[in-house]
């Protein structure tokens, strides 16, 4: 059996538990956030969130680009968020490369270089406090008085702030 024929079996047996009814459209608690895809960032579990709470965003190394800046102007502007959580953590792998390294070693593999950006960095930080400034530079964002960005430690489940 393969992991995906497990992963649906599993879905099987949490419809069968299903006991949510039909959610409403808008998250409930009026957040977005926008996390790193690392396995082991449990977003729901770390933020006490439920289905239905939050839009949760997911990218390698939780950084805002073009695709999430598009995802919180529609999810702030049809479907009522207010709040933006970011979300960085240690131990990324978004630290250990560069962008220019990353195309060329797909170049060297396919012979075509990526025409989008890794968007590698070397500072956690500091990445953190350049996606806050990418949303709040963004005209099509509305309600950007309520912004913060952490970086979650992989070692201790802690979340720090981050202060632009």
């Amino acid at each position: 059996m393969s992991i995906t024929d497990e992963l649906i079996a599993n879905a099987e047996r949490y419809a069968e538990s299903f006991r949510h009814g039909a959610l409403a459209l808008p998250p409930a608690k009026r957040l977005a956030v926008v996390a790193c895809m690392d396995a082991r960032l449990n977003v729901y579990g770390l933020l006490g969130l439920r289905e239905g709470d939050a839009h949760v965003i997911r990218n390698a190394g939780g950084v805002i680009t073009a695709g999430e800046r598009r995802s919180l102007a529609i999810s702030q502007r049809l479907l009522g968020t207010r709040e933006i959580i970011l979300i960085h953590h240690t131990d990324c792998g978004m630290l250990t490369f560069t962008d220019d390294g990353f195309k060329q070693d797909v170049y060297r593999d396919v012979g075509i270089k990526p025409d989008w950006a890794a968007e590698a960095f070397t500072d956690l930080e500091e990445d953190v406090i350049q996606s806050i400034r990418r949303i709040r530079e963004d005209p099509f964002i509305p309600h950007k008085d309520a912004i913060r960005g952490f970086v979650y430690d992989v070692t201790t489940g802690r979340l720090s702030e981050v202060k632009p």
